[in-house]
């Protein structure tokens, strides 16, 4: 534990921190080879997409909470912005993970190999559209409707389009990160007026893409359905999940004996952020399942009835009730904000929630039923849960342990954060 503390001090990477990292890393590894070896490849792709797709989300969410910040020239989050950059500084590795994922999956699923490198019938991942055939006429894999759909839903046209959206949050997080340590070296506004700037287009290209990246991503694994409002979905799902990991962050940070200067008051604007954007997941989840339900439509209600298959559906339920009733009954009132117990809490159960929900958003369309509901979610789920957390910790930690101060000294509005209050 540290008991000393100025602008000046850096975070050490070391300890219990790396060497439970590490572990975990390694339960991770474990998991991942085990589920190889006994011939679960295909459920372990669809963990691995779903841990790396986490994992850049909640990287991503780094960059879109800087750009906020910037753009609305706030001044209570000075003081917090390195917990932030250092999960951008971060998220080129998950992109690069996210994209390995996904390129192994289709290239498998497309040429018909298994995890031996054998001829295999099982396909991998977006077997509904990456298969060879399937906007062939006569072949046996035809698919009208995915023909329909080839245009844009095709390996070598998806493939560029993952890139490039990953390659442009990581090289305008990167920017942010960049303009930031050359503001500490050099002061005056110079800096921050290039990373408002850098900011205003982030959001600009992160608001017309994110959509895409959630269609692209997890959508297209069941390519016959479609919804206007998943990308939106998605999206709050992302900005909640990564606000709770940066909240439950700086907490442990804190209690650690780093960021004194973070009060109350700050802890206070990130819990109304989890508590406001958990709010807008909700409706989003709600407006989403009841246009669905009115309406009928075969192929739109066809995602749901999937969910509501007897080894889904108590998991269905219990997306909503953990990422709603959580917040709403831990965080409403003022003064649970502000009690770190309390706040922390509420973090580590809405980290695992958004969990709960990727993997609703996943399982049902990459690999379907196996087992009885409350057998569903088992080893390979936590395994490879467990190791992308250890890898995120690792990463973010050393990433953090970078910088030279563990608060932005010449940030313009930096005073004013010091002496938020609210």
């Amino acid at each position: 534990m540290k008991t000393s503390h100025s602008f000046d001090e850096r975070f050490q990477f070391q300890g219990n921190a790396k060497t439970w990292s590490l572990v975990l890393m390694a339960i991770g590894v474990i998991g991942i080879a085990i589920g190889f070896l006994t011939g679960g490849g295909e459920r372990t792709f669809a963990n691995l997409l779903l841990m790396s797709y986490y994992f850049a989300c909640v990287c991503t969410c780094g960059v879109f909470f800087l750009a906020v910040q910037y753009v609305a020239q706030a001044g209570w989050s000075a003081a917090i912005l390195r917990i932030p950059q250092a999960f951008a500084k971060t998220l080129p590795i998950a992109a690069v993970i996210l994209f390995a994922v996904i390129f192994l999956g289709i290239f498998m699923t497309h040429t018909g190999l298994n995890e031996y490198g054998k001829q295999s019938t099982i396909p991998f991942l977006y077997k509904l559209w990456a298969v060879k055939g399937v906007t062939t006429f006569g072949d046996p894999n035809y698919d009208a409707v995915i023909k329909a759909k080839s245009g844009y839903l095709n390996v070598p046209f998806f493939l560029i389009r993952i890139a490039l959206y990953l390659v442009c949050y990581s090289g305008l997080g990167a920017l942010l990160v960049k303009y930031s340590n050359n503001e500490d070296a050099l002061g005056g506004m110079f800096n921050y007026n290039k990373s408002f700037k850098v900011s205003v287009i982030f959001l600009v290209i992160f608001g017309f893409t994110v959509p895409l990246f959630a269609f692209d991503t997890i959508m297209s694994l069941e390519a016959h359905w479609f919804s206007t409002m998943f990308g939106w979905y998605n999206f709050a799902a992302l900005w909640v999940g990564g606000l709770s990991v940066i909240t439950l962050t700086i907490i442990i940070l804190r209690q650690n004996g780093y960021l004194e200067w973070v009060t109350e008051d700050h802890l206070h604007n990130l819990g109304q952020l989890m508590f406001g954007f958990s709010v807008f997941w909700t409706y989003l989840w709600f407006a989403q399942f009841l246009l669905t339900w009115y309406a009928n439509i075969p192929e739109e209600s066809a995602y749901f009835y999937s969910r509501w298959r007897p080894e889904f559906i108590g998991w269905f339920w219990l997306n909503i009730i953990i990422n709603f009733l959580t917040p709403l009954l831990l965080l409403m009132k003022r003064d649970s904000k502000r009690l770190v117990p309390v706040l922390k809490a509420a973090c580590i159960i809405l980290i695992c929630g958004h969990w709960l929900d990727y993997w609703q958003m996943i399982m049902p369309g990459a690999v379907g039923p196996q087992s009885n509901w409350y057998t569903e979610i088992s080893w390979p789920e936590i395994t490879i849960f467990l190791g992308f957390a250890g890898l995120f910790i690792f990463t973010m930690l050393n990433s953090l342990s970078k910088f030279n101060s563990l608060i932005p000294k010449k940030h313009p509005l930096l005073d004013e954060s010091l002496h938020h209050h609210i």
